[in-house]
């Protein structure tokens, strides 16, 4: 795990203020947390995180040795990324939450779903792929956490789905979504009317229009004209 190593500082003082400079100074605040220890501030190197994140498949699911020091208090923890808050403009990192590990406890985490292969009902019947969830949420030991997990949509026709449920996971990984989750579909394409037939509808509306506006101007005449026979 020698490339997963960090090194981060403890933080005493709080607040936007101190973020600020922080920030300034090429630094983020951050906290870690976990198996009951009450949080601890420390602030850290962006590029750092980045750099360990960037280089490993398991992106936020990567085990970090993070070397904590400042005010005697030397020492590893081992953790992951639970949160990152990021710029919306330029995607720099702000802030960065971590929660300790137990390698001897199962944690939770969000892993990615992959789908493979290429449905029939897109080969064949020229339906669109449709995929409407991309993490699921399972529970595992720390060292057993998938990078992803597949979904093969191969035989996928279309108007049929995949859901959770058919996910198949790794040994001893438990699943925590919903099962009836759907994940994949395969829809129809949208077929636009022929022009020809285009042209008879709006001929078909022009002349209910017309007919509509006929109406009114009969009954007016009628009325005149009884009007007439009665003076």
């Amino acid at each position: 795990m020698a490339n997963n190593q960090m090194t981060a500082e403890l933080r005493t003082a709080g607040g936007k203020g101190v973020a600020r400079k922080l920030r300034a100074a090429g630094r983020i605040p951050g906290v870690f947390y976990g198996n009951g220890e009450k949080p601890v501030s420390i602030q850290l190197d962006p590029a750092e995180l980045n750099r360990v994140l960037t280089a490993s498949d398991a992106g936020m699911n990567t085990l970090i040795d993070l070397s904590i020091v400042g005010n005697g208090s030397d020492g590893e923890k081992l953790v992951l990324v639970k949160e990152i808050q990021s710029d919306p403009i330029t995607g720099s990192y702000l802030h960065a939450d971590f929660m300790t590990v137990d390698l001897t406890s199962t944690i939770q985490v969000t892993v990615r779903i992959q789908v493979t292969g290429t449905a029939e009902g897109v080969r064949l019947e020229g339906g669109i792929l449709d995929q409407v969830l991309r993490e699921i949420e399972l529970e595992c030991m720390p060292t057993a956490i998938p990078k992803e997990v597949e979904l093969d949509v191969t035989e996928l026709s279309v108007g049929q789905s995949l859901h959770v449920r058919d996910i198949v996971l790794p040994e001893g990984v438990k699943l925590l979504s919903d099962g009836d989750l759907s994940v994949v579909s395969v829809i129809a394409p949208k077929e636009d009317l022929p022009e020809e037939d285009s042209e008879e509808a709006e001929g078909d509306e022009a002349a209910a229009g017309e007919g509509a506006g006929d109406a009114p101007e009969k009954e007016e005449s009628a009325a005149d004209g009884g009007e007439g026979d009665n003076s």
